[in-house]
Formats: C-alpha cells, structure tokens, sequence
C-alpha cells in the first residue's frame, strides 16, 4: 500500500514538472500582471494609504503638541531606526502595487481605479517630501537596480502633481466599471473634488518657495471643484471588528482594552480646547474622553505634580496639569516612566478614532465601548479647505476675504466633528447629556466663532492674524498630523507653543533621518547630518524658533 501511495506521489510530481512550468523564480506571494485582481489590488491600495496616513500623521501631531512625544530629545525621538516600516508601507507596498495596477486598470478602461491609485501615489510621493527632502522615484521599483539614488524632492512634487492632474483626467472618463472604494464608494465628483483639492494642498504647501502658485490657486477656486461640505470629506473609515480583521481606529485599539495605556495626550492641546478662549471648546468633549473626573493627588500616578515649573517656561505656560477637572496628560518631550495610569490618563475620545463621548461619567474605558473604533482618518475635511484659502488669501492675496473663510472654517469644523459623532451609537448619550446640562449646540459655537472673530479683528498686523488662522486650523485638525506639522514648518505657528520639559532638547525636526534600512543597505542614499534639515519649500530661517 504505501508503495502504491509513492507511485502516485510520484507520478504527480512527474506531471507538474512537465506540464505546470514551475519556475522556481516566482514568489507566489508576489503581486504580478499575471496573477493581479485589479478590484483587490486596489483595496489593499487603500488599507496600505490608511496605515501611511497613520503613521505620518501620527509623527505631526507629537511634534505639534497634539499628542505627547515621550522623549526628551527631538533626535532620539525621530532616530533613523524608527522609520523603516514607513518607508517599507511606502515603497514596496503602496508605490509598487500602483504601478502594477495602472497598466492592467487601463487596459480594462478601468479609469476610476487608475484615477484612485495615481491620486494615492501622488499623496504619497509629496508626503515623503513633506518628511524626509529628497527621495528615490526614477530609480526606484527597479528590479535590477538596488540602490536607487534620490531624486530632488522639486522634481518629487512635480511628479506628485502630475499623478493628481492625470488623475483628474481617469475621473472625467467613463470607466467600463466602478470600484466600489473605501472612501467615496466610486462616487467620480467627490473623487474629483478630493483630487483638486489634494492639488491645491500641493500648491498651497510650496507658497513660500514659488512665486507662481497664487494663479493656480485662484485657478481652482474659479472652477469651484474644491471640497465644500461634509458629504465630500475626504476620510477613511473604519469598522467595529476586534478581530478578522481588526478593523477598528488604530488609535481605539491601542487605547480602550482593560488595562488602558495608550497615547498620552498634550497638556498644551487640552489646555488650549478647556482654557484657551476662556470657555471651552465645544469639540473638546468629542475629542477627548476623561477616565476620572479629579486631578491626582499621588506622585506615583504623576510624578510632576510636586516638581517646579521649568524656569525657561513662560510665567504663563501650563505645566503638569492641564486643568482642574481631570484632564491627564503630558508635556512636550516628557519622557518620564509610565505610572499605573492606564485606566486614569485622558484617552482618545469619541471623534476621530471612535471611542466614548465625555459625559462627565468619569468611568474608565473598556474594550468594545463608545463607538467601538468605528472612527476615521480625517484626511481632508471641508474645513480644512477654507482654512487653507484664509491663509492663503491673507499671505499671498488669493481670491477670498480671510477673514469671512477663518469663520467658515471654524464652523465647517464644528459641524464635522458634531455630525460625525451624531450618526454614530453614542448620539444617544449625547442627546441625554446635553438635554440635563441644558447645553444648546448652536448657542457654543456662536460663542466661540464671536471670540475668534474678534481675537482676529484686534490683530494688528497681517503675521498677527495669520496666527489666529493658524491657531484656529491647529486646533480643528485633531487626528491629522500631517496638515499640522507641514502648516508648522511653513508659518511657524501657532506661536508661544509649549517648549521641551529640556531646556536644549536640540533643534526642531524640519525633516526627518532616512530610515536605517536605506542608508545601511543603499549605497546611493547618504544619511542627513542632522534632523534640522529644512525641506524645499520651508524658507524659514534657520533661527525661527518652534
């Protein structure tokens, strides 16, 4: 018997060899042209953008006191090690699946596809100027060639809007199908509308090193294909699943389990959305999510709350403690141990990432509560448009009052943020809250929109009321470091932003190191002498303090 199994195995194995061509070449897990479904090939386009998204945006918002970044030093905390897996989402997944599928989408006159992957690689590629300056795309994705050099990043951006402006052409063709896509589930307007409004994000980021954008700016408003309202923002979703996928907000998944932990949020931001108008925001019970409702008293939970206020602080700088009714944060470079304060630290709250909305319940938080990770990545919003044209009327004289688009803006964003948590699980508990606090939501953002008017109107000088467009775009960009970061690096504000706990944490990160995994095995790319390096269109002067 078992030499008759042999006989069998062995014929078997005769006929593949002669007749399966098996090439021993071949990674079968490799996406190719002859083994590619184009539909799913651009799903896990889109799940890779998602996790790019992330992880850029991620590294914005710790930079720009959105979040706490748990290191003392700004070189140790932006190390060369930690930036591998970005560039790997970055290089071989999204940017070589894209160009695997736009030949195959269009030869299948599947143009919306092509249309999504060349918008995707488009953001990416600016991205990684935005991050790193220079960086590989003639020499990259070459099978033969394993040390592509960079290219400059000027040539980068072009080819980055050269991807948009063709993409924009893929969404005005008629596809022979549609894609039923992650974000705009092949809705071809909305898909143009973000594609414009990406372009105008390119032009808008590179004002201060080319004169000749305002034209191409004023371009797109006259043809009024921008994003405008909530119906067209541009965001991914997630789901509620803990497993098979794990589909939930990453920021939910690493934050609402039974022990907590998680991120820690910025004093600075939390002071801003509770103090800094003198009332609080109306977004921040939506944005953050308390555990408890007191301030610890126990140095072990929070070891700052017996230390003096750093002497480079301004007399006016909240440190430690952020308010009286706790919110439990970070400051800015703190890199002190993490206490037993997992189910006690303030967590991500209901908008973006899906979690609980602030009640004043006080309790902590727990796997599978609020909006279950159902959160998004608010990518580009509605209101992050009027705020770019405000800065962009004020500065460079673009078509538009920036003071009419600052309001806009303003209240763009708070409708955002109330739909968004609205249309989920948690409105019930939002209705009861409001309805026992008497909270009436129209009657706190006319307060708010009249304080930032005339904050706007007593600033007496044209960089003056950029910081309060700056300040006001800061703060309606929670969950998107990557607008954050890059406003930064271009204006310089919001101003009196917190400093690092350190009185000389080195200079501020203007880009950041190649990973390690490129400057150890590619001969082409030679590491930055330091993270102090400014990228292309950052003409600020070496001596602008951030």
């Amino acid at each position: 018997m078992i030499r008759k199994i042999k006989i069998v195995w062995l014929a078997m194995f005769a006929l593949c060899v002669t007749s399966c061509k098996l090439d021993l070449l071949d990674n079968p897990n490799a996406v190719t042209t002859s083994n590619t479904n184009v539909n799913f090939l651009l799903n896990r386009i889109q799940l890779n953008y998602a996790g790019f998204f992330n992880s850029t945006s991620d590294i914005g918002m710790r930079l720009t006191r959105m979040l706490n970044q748990g290191s003392a030093l700004y070189e140790n905390a932006y190390s060369p090690s930690g930036g591998d897996g970005l560039w790997t989402n970055s290089y071989a997944n999204i940017l070589n699946d894209v160009k695997t599928l736009i030949p195959l989408a269009e030869a299948s006159n599947l143009q919306m596809h092509a249309g999504i992957a060349r918008l995707t690689r488009g953001y990416v590629l600016a991205t990684l100027v935005d991050y790193y300056g220079d960086v590989p795309l003639s020499e990259a994705l070459n099978s033969s060639n394993f040390n592509p050099g960079v290219d400059p990043a000027t040539s980068v951006y072009a080819a980055a809007m050269k991807d948009i402006d063709d993409a924009i052409v893929n969404f005005a063709a008629t596809s022979s199908a549609v894609p039923a896509d992650f974000f705009y589930a092949g809705n071809a307007d909305s898909w143009t509308r973000a594609a414009k409004t990406m372009k105008l994000k390119l032009l808008f980021t590179k004002r201060l090193s080319d004169n000749t954008v305002a034209a191409a700016i004023n371009a797109l408003i006259t043809e009024d294909k921008l994003i405008k309202t909530g119906t067209q923002n541009f965001t991914f979703k997630y789901g509620t699943s803990l497993s098979n996928p794990d589909s939930r907000h990453p920021k939910y998944g690493g934050q609402y389990s039974p022990t907590g932990g998680g991120d820690y949020q910025a004093n600075f931001y939390m002071w801003h959305l509770y103090s800094g108008k003198g009332f609080p925001d109306p977004r921040i019970r939506f944005y953050m999510y308390r555990q408890t409702l007191t301030n610890t008293t126990t140095t072990n939970e929070l070891s700052c709350i017996n230390n003096q206020k750093p002497s480079h602080y301004a007399s006016d700088m909240v440190f430690c403690v952020p308010t009286s009714v706790g919110y439990w944060g970070r400051d800015h470079l703190s890199n002190e141990g993490i206490p037993p304060d997992g189910l006690r630290r303030t967590a991500w709250g209901l908008y973006p990432a899906g979690g609980l909305y602030d009640n004043d319940a006080g309790r902590p938080v727990a796997q599978g509560v609020g909006a279950g990770g159902g959160g998004i990545l608010p990518i580009m919003m509605s209101s992050f448009v009027d705020f770019m044209l405000a800065e962009s009327a004020l500065t460079i004289s673009t078509t538009g009052d920036p003071r009419v688009l600052l309001e806009s803006a303003v209240r763009k964003s708070m409708t955002d943020v109330r739909n968004f948590a609205t249309s989920t699980i948690e409105n019930a508990t939002i209705t009861s809250f409001e309805t026992s606090k008497a909270i009436v939501w129209t009657q706190e953002v006319n307060q708010y929109v009249t304080k930032v008017l005339a904050l706007y109107d007593a600033a007496a000088t044209t960089d003056a009321k950029l910081d309060v467009i700056a300040r006001e775009y800061w703060l309606a960009l929670y969950g998107n470091g990557v607008e954050s970061y890059n406003m930064y690096r271009r204006t310089g504000k919001p101003s009196k932003m917190q400093p690092a706990l350190e009185v000389s944490p080195g200079g501020f990160v203007r880009s950041l190191y190649y990973p390690a995994a490129v400057v150890n095995r590619n001969g082409a790319v030679v590491q930055k002498p330091n993270v102090t390096q400014p990228v292309f269109w950052d003409k600020n002067p070496a001596t602008l303090t951030f």
